[in-house]
């Protein structure tokens, strides 16, 4: 089993940066698949991005292309969420979570804050 944590949340401006950590219990992270998701209040999840258990792929949500980065130690016991250019409604709680290979999320974190203001 994953066990994830986030940390990194906050209050930033608009066109502001953020980087946001989410940690794995152990380096088995390596296995699986590890994605952001955020949660605005009043609205769905909604996927950000995804990498890959390779760490060569990734595929990012258009509205945060160019902008919102995803990477790894060499480990893979931390991912981090560069964000860049963050805008009002880039808003929202930010989870991390685990999926095996191409398959849906099983394992998340407990979400960390993200607040853009303008």
């Amino acid at each position: 089993q994953v066990q994830l944590g986030e940390s990194g949340g906050g209050l930033v401006q608009a066109g502001g940066s953020q980087r946001l950590s989410c940690t794995a219990s152990t380096s088995c992270f390596r296995l699986y698949d590890i994605g952001w998701i955020r949660q605005a209040p009043g609205k769905e999840r909604e996927f950000v991005v995804r990498m890959f258990r390779s760490g060569n792929s990734t595929v990012t949500l258009d509205s945060v292309e160019g902008r919102f980065t995803i990477s790894s130690n060499n480990a893979k016991t931390t991912v981090y969420l560069e964000m860049n250019g963050l805008e009002p409604e880039d808003t929202a709680v930010y989870y991390c979570a685990a999926a095996p290979l191409g398959k849906q999320y099983l394992y998340w974190g407990q979400g960390t804050q993200v607040t853009v203001s303008s």
